[in-house]
């Protein structure tokens, strides 16, 4: 008879712990680093930085926040000069798109610099070969999630 597993027991348990972990120590990393945005506005700058032109739909899907969110986190950037908002056209409708200005290049390559010593650190105790498997395991899960379960952002 197989045992039953309680939720603290799941992989889901422990992605859940991990990615609130993070989210804990990124904050207080921001903090003592004195960045001057947070990491949700440091997320979305790089988001933008990966994806130029993005529109705000699309950007919420990548970020995992809500519309209402990621204007918020959107009218921060713009206010501290860091993105920078245009109208374009997609499928033949006007949609008011983003994209990083100087300053907010400028700011990702700082933040970038500041946080690495952060980065290595959470990944000291695991090889390289680990940190691939991981990487692709987790990504292969997150892939399955959302065939499974769609998400409307």
């Amino acid at each position: 008879m197989p045992k039953s597993l309680h939720y603290t027991d799941t992989l889901n348990y422990e992605i859940e712990q991990v990615a609130r972990l993070l989210r804990l120590i990124s904050v207080r990393v921001f903090e003592q680093l004195e960045i001057d945005v947070t990491p949700d506005e440091y997320v979305a700058l790089d988001t933008i930085l990966c994806n130029s032109s993005i529109c705000q739909r699309d950007l919420a899907k990548l970020i995992l926040k809500d519309r209402a969110n990621t204007g918020r986190i959107l009218n921060s950037l713009e206010e501290k000069g860091f993105i920078t908002r245009f109208i374009d056209t997609k499928n033949n409708r006007l949609v008011k798109k983003m994209g990083l200005t100087e300053n907010g290049v400028r700011k990702i390559q700082q933040i970038n610099k500041k946080i690495e010593g952060f980065i290595n650190s959470s990944k000291r105790k695991l090889t390289d070969e680990e940190l691939e498997n991981l990487h692709c395991s987790l990504k292969k899960f997150r892939c399955n999630l959302e065939e499974v379960f769609e998400m409307n952002i």
